[in-house]
């Protein structure tokens, strides 16, 4: 209709635009040229301006597409009448296996004024749907007034002795199961919800009652106009809804969806109400529009749920809701707030490229599994505060859209951090930053820190990818059919970089001879880039091993109680190494060994020191074992071959039987012996001053523990030093070496100490 209405205009303004041109032979058209003669100047003027306009007009016209309401054709629709409807129900046509009463393009006035026709409707429809298993098709039609659905099912209770017997074994089975997933539901999502809430009482009641609509449900592109009215229906089959519009608020509180339901690019003008429903089986809700509130608070979806690409233009309300399947949120826009507070995922939660422009709520949440936000983007905040996250669920953020500065990620301070997940650092060092620059402006600094640990960690992969990937710019034929290309591959590569040289590896699926599963098996033992000569694959190694030891020992400087751990395990180990040397000197011929007291209360005590050491190793880092063993082979090798030499050599010297260590005789106390050097100077008044320990006391053996600690944190009770002289090399040599290890140790301290206190930083760069 609309596009013959244009063809009339445009040939109307052809019309009128003929008439402008000359005519030969015909008076009137000489006349009007004597006139325009006679007033040249003006009517040339406006000849020439008139008629390019015309044709610029029909032309516009002719050539624009069409407005897109004009484009749209609308069905055309028959008023439903008792007559007719009485005659679609007599003769229900069989579609998919289904009987269905067919109701498709009709107008359906059901508005006040036409009360008389409503009543019958619904009574008609009633008496059909509820006596046997009939599907309603209404795709294409328009509904006038408020559509009450939950008025064409039949009522039944949920216990199972009042079952209507109308019901055949496979629908009964159905309201047993909804019976049973109420009774599981009614301390967790739904303790309102009404029909679940009567399970608890003894005997059936009107309000125990549910409406049960037995057959398929089509809505199809079908337009309501007024209230859609679905509260507390059972639907034992499916129900299609796509492209279905809405023009008033609809409610489906409390209904239950026994089949798969899809509302696949439905339009929502005004609030959606699924307070509290079940959705059975999966719940395809792709490319719908919510443009007032969404409110499934206290729903359970048993399927997989998919919102693919939905739009929620004002809140949307997913509190309390249990997701037993996976809950499919990818490229979903919420312009306003969006609430998942307390819900309950148990599978894969999929926000992949999802943009929230205000505040999204997880609070007290529970995820099972993985949280993909890769790609999303949040511009407000995000909430993650109580929520509780299984062993296998982390948030994974690459490629996510986040600005600290103007938005922020909310959560549990000393928690949060440890759940994100990235797996690469390529890419991703930008969302690494700006998600430890929020958590540093919220002063959660174990937060940022974790997050620094997961850049440092990533960056030691890609440190080890270097050096032992095949660089497939300089690669031989032989090295890349040793990795397992065929000859025919290797060749196709040889000859694709001779032209031009790969720039990232998934360029080697351009080569026709390359397949997606050789590439996919390869991609993680392949690199890219220039050919690191000796030097600098050298350089690389000690990055990638410096790197290694501050991650396994301190997690790069954000994690103090592991760096405490490694001290005390190194300080008992050198403290009982020294008490040895010193005190177990020889059995030949006059022994100088221990009393069995001091053994016991040096061994006793290191065990005790160890013991603790090791639980903060073990409660503070994810690979203890690797801290163990980096950590055994700096204290270990060295110490124990210079004491394996000692003993082999035997000691004969003067001043056997003189403890090696000297400790300041003229005052105790705790003192901080930064500059402090492990032996005595060669001088008269120091050897006044420093006086040998005495080993018939029974505390002596602490002396030992109280020199390894001077050595290695320049901190101690009392100066206690080397005797400068009759001192064997080796015992000089592992105090001179504990001493190095301990420059080093407290740089780490004072470095892990200054990112992991806020605030100590300043004080030790000003001292």
């Amino acid at each position: 209709m609309h596009n013959l209405s244009f063809k009339r205009i445009g040939a109307s303004l052809r019309d009128a635009t003929r008439s402008l041109l000359p005519r030969r032979g015909t008076p009137s058209r000489r006349v009007g040229t004597q006139r325009l003669n006679a007033k040249v100047h003006r009517g040339v003027s406006l000849r020439t301006s008139a008629l390019p306009l015309a044709f610029l007009c029909v032309l516009l016209l002719l050539l624009l597409p069409l407005p897109a309401w004009a484009g749209q054709t609308q069905p055309e629709r028959t008023p439903l009448t008792l007559e007719l409807l009485q005659e679609r129900l007599r003769t229900p046509t069989l579609r998919e296996g289904n009987l269905t009463v067919d109701l498709q393009k009709m107008a359906i006035d059901l508005r006040p004024e036409n009360a008389s026709f409503r009543d019958a409707f619904y009574q008609l429809l009633r008496k059909e749907l509820g006596t046997k298993p009939l599907g309603l098709d209404l795709s294409y039609a328009l509904i006038l007034g408020d559509f009450v659905g939950s008025d064409l099912s039949l009522r039944t209770p949920l216990y199972a002795k009042a079952i209507a017997p109308i019901f055949t074994p496979t629908e009964q089975e159905k309201l047993e199961r909804l019976r049973f997933v109420c009774l599981e539901s009614l301390a967790i999502a739904l303790p309102n919800s009404k029909d679940c809430r009567s399970l608890l009482g003894t005997e059936s009641t009107p309000a125990s009652e549910i409406a049960v609509f037995r057959g398929v449900l089509t809505l199809v592109q079908t337009r309501f106009n007024g209230e859609v009215k679905f509260s507390n229906t059972f639907f034992l089959q499916s129900v299609d809804a796509q492209g279905a519009t809405f023009l008033q608020p609809t409610n489906w509180t409390e209904t239950r969806f026994a089949r798969p339901v899809s509302f696949t690019s439905v339009n929502f003008q005004q609030p959606s109400n699924f307070q509290g429903s079940i959705f059975f089986e999966k719940a395809n809700f792709k490319k719908i529009k919510f443009r007032e509130l969404a409110d499934f608070q206290g729903s359970i979806f048993e399927n997989t749920a998919n919102f693919n690409q939905a739009t929620f233009k004002q809140l949307a309300k997913f509190n309390s809701v249990q997701w037993q399947g996976n809950a499919d949120f990818s490229e979903v826009y919420f312009a306003n707030q969006a609430q998942f507070t307390k819900a309950d995922f148990n599978q894969f939660l999929l926000l992949t490229e999802a943009t929230f422009e205000q505040s999204v709520s997880f609070r007290e949440a529970e995820f099972n599994q993985l949280v993909n936000l890769q790609g999303a983007n949040i511009l407000n905040q995000a909430d993650f505060s109580d929520a509780r996250f299984a062993k296998e669920a982390c948030l994974s953020v690459p490629g996510l859209t986040f600005n600290s500065n103007q938005a922020k990620i909310l959560g549990n301070p000393g928690q949060i951090g440890q759940m994100f997940c990235i797996p690469t650092l390529q890419g991703n060092q930008n969302v690494l930053r700006n998600l430890g620059q929020n958590f540093r402006q919220q002063q959660q600094v174990a937060d940022a820190n974790e997050l620094e640990y997961t850049k440092q960690r990533l960056r030691l992969i890609e440190f080890g990818h270097r050096l032992t990937a095949t660089n497939i710019n300089s690669a031989t034929v032989a090295s890349l059919m040793n990795l397992g290309f065929s000859a025919t591959q290797a060749q196709a590569i040889a000859q694709r970089r001779l032209l031009k040289s790969f720039r990232n590896s998934s360029e080697l699926l351009t080569i026709a001879d390359i397949d997606l599963k050789k590439y996919t098996q390869l991609s993680d033992r392949l690199i890219v880039g220039e050919t690191l000569s000796i030097g600098g694959w050298l350089l690389q190694a000690w990055s990638w091993l410096a790197l290694s030891v501050l991650l396994l020992l301190s997690g790069y400087g954000t994690n103090f109680w592991l760096v405490f751990g490694v001290g005390g395990l190194a300080i008992a180990y050198f403290g009982l190494l020294f008490w040895l040397v010193d005190r177990y000197r020889r059995l030949h011929p006059v022994p100088i060994i221990p009393t069995s007291y001091e053994t016991i209360s040096i061994l006793v005590s290191f065990s005790v020191l160890e013991f603790f050491s090791l639980l903060a190793i073990f409660r503070n880092t994810a690979q203890p074992w690797l801290t163990l063993g980096c950590l055994f082979i700096i204290i270990v090798p060295v110490p124990m071959a210079l004491l394996i030499r000692l003993y082999q050599q035997g000691r004969y010297h003067d001043l056997m039987d003189v403890s090696y260590f000297t400790e300041d005789g003229t005052f105790r106390q705790l003192r901080l012996l930064i500059g402090r050097l492990p032996v005595i100077p060669r001088n008269q008044t120091f050897r006044e001053r420093y006086m040998p320990l005495l080993g018939d006391r029974h505390w002596n053996w602490l002396n030992y523990y109280d020199f390894s600690l001077n050595n290695l944190v320049k901190l101690g009770f009392n100066d206690i030093r080397l005797r400068d002289e009759h001192l064997p090399g080796i015992i000089s040599a592992l105090a001179w070496y504990q001493w190095s290890l301990g420059l080093i140790y407290i740089t780490l301290v004072l470095w892990t100490l200054s990112r992991t206190i806020p605030g100590l930083n300043l004080l030790i760069y000003l001292k």
